[in-house]
């Protein structure tokens, strides 16, 4: 058995592409529209799991169904987790764009941010914490994740 991928709702396409690729960093591997069932479908990748294009690792996929349709907030999905090289810079780089640090990492190790579709991402430090640091450390969390 091996793990293909997480499934998420988006309501805006481009908004959802903006959160993963330009400020997290996937890249888009495939897409397919499907005329009759009107929806999309795009499969992300992380960049560190992408190797000559193959797609062992596991994906997320984005699932855009062209009619309106609410999902309610999300919280039921639970996280999608990604390992960053520094967790300082990731989230300061993530602040900088607009994005709500609602989990801040003040233990130099775990943050969590929202997609624009409320999934809550959750930032690991690779390897061990990074020592406590400023903003970082005396920051409240905002919101839910």
């Amino acid at each position: 058995m091996r793990f293909l991928h997480s499934m998420i709702r988006v309501r805006d396409l481009d908004a959802a592409l903006t959160f993963f690729c330009t400020h997290l960093g996937l890249r888009e591997l495939r897409r397919m529209d499907s005329e009759g069932g009107r929806f999309t479908l795009i499969f992300l990748g992380a960049p560190d799991d992408v190797h000559d294009g193959s797609e062992t690792a596991p994906l997320i996929e984005l699932t855009y169904n062209w009619d309106t349709e609410d999902y309610g907030s999300a919280r039921n999905f639970g996280h999608l987790a990604f390992e960053v090289d520094d967790i300082y810079a990731t989230c300061a780089r993530l602040q900088a764009a607009g994005i709500t640090i609602n989990r801040p990492p003040r233990d130099g190790r775990m943050a969590f941010v929202r997609s624009p579709d409320l999934i809550s991402v959750e930032l690991l430090q690779k390897g061990g914490s990074l020592p406590p640091a400023e903003p970082w450390a005396s920051m409240g969390n905002t919101g839910v994740w």
